[in-house]
C-alpha cells in the first residue's frame, strides 16, 4: 500500500496564511513556539491525547515532512498574558522562534471589565517584543465555552473582541475557535461533547477541532490525512 502524505500547495497555503505562506513553502526549518494557559499546556483534560500543539506537531513535521521544525509547547495551566510577557525570555525569546503562537485570554477574563485596558494593553507590547525580532504572530481566541458552569468567565467574549480587533489593526494572523465553535456546536449538548470539565477546558475531541481549525486557517488541512481524519463527535 501506497502511504498518502498530505502537503499543503502554494496556492492554499497563499489564501489561507499570507503572513507564513513563504516560511511554510520554504525548504527551511522552523523553529514553532505555542505558548498559552492550561489550554495551551494540554495537562489533564486531554485524558492521555493530544493536545492541539501535539497535532499540530504531527500534521507539519510527519504528515508535511517538514522534520526539521521544533514544535515547543510552553503553555502554562492558570496563566495570563501579563506573566507570559514577564517571562518572555524564558517562554519564548531564547529558543530564537521563526512563529509563535498565542492563546490567550480564557484566565485574563476573570478580571472581568477592569481588566481589558490591561488585557489589550499587554498585547501589544508582547507582540511589539515579538515584531521587533523579526518573529512571525498566530493569535487565537479561546473556546467557546459553557457559561452556565463558570458564571466567573461571564465576561470572556468582552476579551475575545479585543483579541479580534487587535488582530485586525495588526499583521498577524487569527485562528478564531471561539467563532467556529460559536457556529459549529448548535446546543449545549454539542458544545459539552468538546469540554472534559462540562466548563472550559477541551477534552481530546475538543483539542482535536482546535488543531483542525488552526490547519484550515494556515491553508494546511486535509481532510484525507491522518489528523484529518480524526473522530470527533
Amino acid at each position: 500500500m501506497t502511504r498518502r502524505i498530505a502537503i499543503a500547495t502554494p496556492l492554499a497555503l497563499a489564501a489561507a496564511a499570507p503572513g507564513l505562506a513563504d516560511l511554510l513553502s520554504s525548504k527551511e526549518p522552523l523553529t514553532w513556539v505555542f505558548s498559552g494557559d492550561s489550554i495551551t499546556h494540554g495537562a489533564a483534560h486531554t485524558y492521555g491525547g493530544r493536545s492541539y500543539s501535539e497535532h499540530f506537531a504531527e500534521r507539519l513535521r510527519w504528515e508535511m515532512r517538514r522534520s526539521r521544525d521544533i514544535v515547543i509547547n510552553t503553555g502554562i495551566s492558570g496563566d495570563r498574558l501579563p506573566r507570559m510577557l514577564a517571562d518572555i525570555h524564558w517562554r519564548v525569546l531564547r529558543f530564537e522562534p521563526k512563529v509563535v503562537s498565542l492563546m490567550f485570554g480564557m484566565n485574563d477574563c476573570l478580571a472581568g471589565p477592569a481588566g481589558r485596558e490591561t488585557f489589550a494593553n499587554t498585547l501589544v507590547t508582547c507582540w511589539e517584543k515579538l515584531e521587533a525580532k523579526g518573529i512571525r504572530v498566530v493569535l487565537h481566541t479561546p473556546n467557546l465555552i459553557h457559561y452556565p458552569a463558570d458564571p466567573a468567565r461571564q465576561d470572556l467574549l468582552a476579551y475575545v473582541d479585543l483579541i479580534r480587533k487587535f488582530a485586525s489593526d495588526n499583521p498577524v494572523l487569527l485562528v478564531d475557535h471561539y467563532e467556529h465553535w460559536m457556529k459549529s456546536r448548535k446546543s449545549a449538548y454539542e458544545l459539552l461533547m468538546l469540554l472534559a470539565d462540562g466548563a472550559i477546558h477541551p477534552n481530546q475531541f475538543g483539542h482535536i477541532e482546535l488543531a483542525r481549525e488552526t490547519f484550515r486557517r494556515l491553508g494546511i488541512d486535509d481532510p484525507q490525512s491522518r489528523t484529518g481524519r480524526l473522530f470527533v463527535p
